[in-house]
């Protein structure tokens, strides 16, 4: 039996590489100590009131951006580099971190602060700010785009920045966009004082229920619920032909459940898997593909999917397990995409499984590993039975401790649970910044209405799209009104692709269901359903060049061409492009919507299965044999035409296929057995 042990600290160690939400500065030895006390103080704060009860609204997100705000000045540098010790301890830079930093630091403490602290004599001024509000409002929107600006990039704060010059300037707005123009104070009144803008639902969801998931994610890791799940992985999916890719799917999956993030998912899993695949004969790119196409299904994967998730429950007003259960056949159909390409590839490859010495004893691993499974049990428990999902996360974290103590395979001891805290507030640290600065954007568009203005635009260029398309397509390919919507989901799909390769997932899910997701709703597709599009297309960007991060580290992490495994990556995610189409059309497939029905549910799920199954043989150039050139283009109209939600549509489909899958069922009957 081989098992090879996830290495927690070479996990981090890359994570901190490849994404620059956790890209630390480095710190000397008294504000590295300083700094883990404030951010475990945040961790316990958070744990505290999950279990005992939240605070006032606006006390309780004032507290959680106070501290992300302050942290983020003393742990992110204003520029690429570290301490390097030279001017430690002098007047310009107290333990090694520049003045300017505590400065911003306090400033930025203070200006949030005073919202919550002085909420009684400010409702009463709400929509006629005095000087102070102005002064610190101001303050505390420049401090929070450099904040954003140092934990994320620069993408977000450029696009906060563009709202706000159009909240301010509107009048000289062209078209449909023209409004009256906002002051300065007003925008600050709207953005500081009210729940609209920076203090709004964005930051109320990370700071009540992201956080915990993440620390949970944190703890479950390492008290070895990763390991138990990667074994399991290998054990189910590598003795089949590919193991160590298939592996990764299944450990990508699993490992998604507790992770929540698509970057954690690559290096911690690919950590273990790339070797594997580029060992058996996978090319370096294909093998950074596979894992970080595998990683970025951590986000759709229930229970924890992310920080979009909890968004969803305060967005449409639907308890958590609705979500879970809606999440449950997209994340499937995702998984089911990528787990074809990499079979057909294997296949194509003649790429061989694990032996039997190269795979854990599943008996030995959960005799050994067993309680480690016992937090994410209770933690779906506790979400099922209908209660917070805060109050979730505490009693996973809780018993994430009690079995860190108690197991003696892995026990934990105090300063392992320091660090565990200290981590999970560090990861929450670039969240907690997008998601207040996108209140900014939020704000910008309650307060001018630019939303239901784009939305129109959007429509309207659907529909003269439509319109000329009708005039030579036939008609029983699709009226009006079907090409209206399918241009519109296309345009907000490229809309939402593009933007998530500046910005965060959580940032470009808000933004986008701020600003698209109501075009698609004036069309008559259901709230839940349009919010899962621009959730998945927002996700694809991860694998999309130029900017995939998930591919980018697997890339890193292979010793791969960056450009290569990105596509790569995309063209093994095709699933992922085309499962939210298929919902817009046969909405049953999420299970959670109105109108649900089984005939409608299994005809989805069939032409969707299918559908997968001949794209992925189209761009994987295999389905039983190798496949022809032009029986690429056959399979992949046949995938078109059976995702589209007619029965007479999906059958159309099949008998187009039908006779490439001919051809491959006699030229596969006549290859030599050995070689099969």
């Amino acid at each position: 039996m081989t098992r090879v042990e996830l290495d927690e600290a070479k996990a981090q160690a890359l994570e901190e590489k490849f994404d620059s939400e956790v890209r630390f500065r480095k710190l000397g030895p008294v504000a590295t100590q300083l700094v883990g006390v404030l951010l475990v103080a945040l961790s316990l704060f958070h744990y505290y009131t999950a279990g005992f009860g939240l605070l006032q609204e606006v006390t309780h997100r004032g507290i959680h951006l106070a501290f992300v705000l302050g942290l983020i000045f003393l742990v992110f540098p204003m520029a690429k580099g570290g301490y390097d010790g030279s001017l430690a301890g002098s007047a310009l830079r107290p333990l090694g971190i520049p003045l300017i930093d505590w400065l911003l630091a306090a400033v930025a403490v203070v200006a949030v602060l005073y919202v919550p602290f002085t909420f009684q004599e400010i409702a009463f001024r709400v929509g006629n700010p005095n000087t102070t509000d102005v002064v610190l409002g101001g303050a505390l929107i420049v401090i929070l785009l450099e904040a954003t600006r140092r934990s994320i990039g620069w993408p977000l704060p450029i696009i906060a920045m563009i709202f706000m010059a159009y909240a301010l300037f509107g009048r000289y707005a062209p078209g449909v966009l023209v409004h009256p123009g906002s002051s300065f104070s007003n925008l600050i009144n709207h953005l500081y004082l009210t729940s609209q803008g920076v203090y709004g639902v964005a930051l109320g969801v990370v700071a009540t229920y992201v956080f915990h998931f993440v620390l949970f994610g944190v703890l479950a890791t390492r008290i070895g619920l990763g390991q138990l799940f990667i074994d399991v992985a290998s054990w189910v999916a590598g003795r089949y032909a590919g193991g160590p890719a298939k592996v990764s799917i299944f450990g990508s999956a699993l490992f998604g459940m507790i992770s929540g993030s698509s970057i954690a998912n690559t290096v911690t899993v690919g950590s273990l898997t790339i070797p594997a695949m580029i060992r058996l004969g996978y090319p370096k790119h294909i093998a950074a593909a596979v894992e970080a196409t595998s990683s970025t299904g951590g986000q759709i994967t229930p229970p924890i999917m992310g920080a979009a998730a909890f968004l969803m429950i305060e967005f449409l007003g639907v308890p958590y397990q609705s979500i879970i259960v809606a999440a449950i056949v997209p994340a499937c159909m995702h998984f089911f995409g990528v787990l074809c390409q990499v079979h057909f590839e294997a296949k194509k490859r003649g790429l061989r499984g694990l032996r039997r010495d190269e795979l854990p004893n599943l008996r030995e691993v959960i005799k050994t590993d067993w309680p480690t499974v016992i937090p994410l049990i209770a933690l779906v428990t506790i979400l099922v039975m209908g209660y917070t999902p805060y109050l979730a996360a505490f009693w996973g974290i809780t018993l994430c401790i009690a079995v860190g103590f108690l197991n003696p395979r892995r026990r934990m001891s105090l300063m392992d649970l320091f660090v565990a805290f200290r981590d999970g507030a560090k990861y929450a640290l670039a969240v907690g910044a997008a998601a207040a600065t996108v209140g900014i954007v939020v704000g910008v568009v309650t307060l001018t209405g630019v939303g239901f203005k784009l939305s129109f635009i959007v429509t309207g260029t659907a529909n003269d799209l439509a319109l000329w398309t009708t005039s030579w397509l036939p008609a029983f390919l699709g009226d009006q009104g079907t090409l209206t919507l399918l241009f519109t989901l296309i345009m907000t799909g490229i809309v939402c692709i593009l933007m998530g390769c500046g910005i965060p997932t959580t940032a470009n899910y808000i933004i986008m269901v701020t600003i698209a997701a109501p075009a698609l709703v004036l069309l008559g597709v259901q709230p839940i359903v349009a919010h899962f599009f621009v959730f998945y297309y927002g996700l694809l960007a991860d694998i999309t060049p130029p900017v995939a991060l998930a591919a980018y580290a697997a890339a890193g992490m292979a010793g791969a061409d960056p450009f290569r495994a990105g596509n790569t990556a995309f063209r093994l995610g095709i699933g992922k492009v085309l499962v939210p189409f298929v919902f817009v059309f046969s909405p049953s497939l999420l299970i959670m919507v109105e109108g649900f029905s089984w005939s409608g549910f299994f005809l989805g799920l069939f032409g969707a299965v299918a559908g997968i199954l001949c794209l992925s043989a189209a761009f994987a150039g295999h389905l039983l044999v190798d496949t022809k050139h032009w029986e690429r283009w056959v399979l992949s109209i046949a995938a078109l035409l059976m995702v589209a939600p007619e029965l007479y549509s999906t059958l159309i489909g099949l008998v187009v296929a039908l006779p490439v899958l001919a051809r491959h069922i006699v030229a596969w009957r006549q290859v030599p057995v050995a070689a099969a």
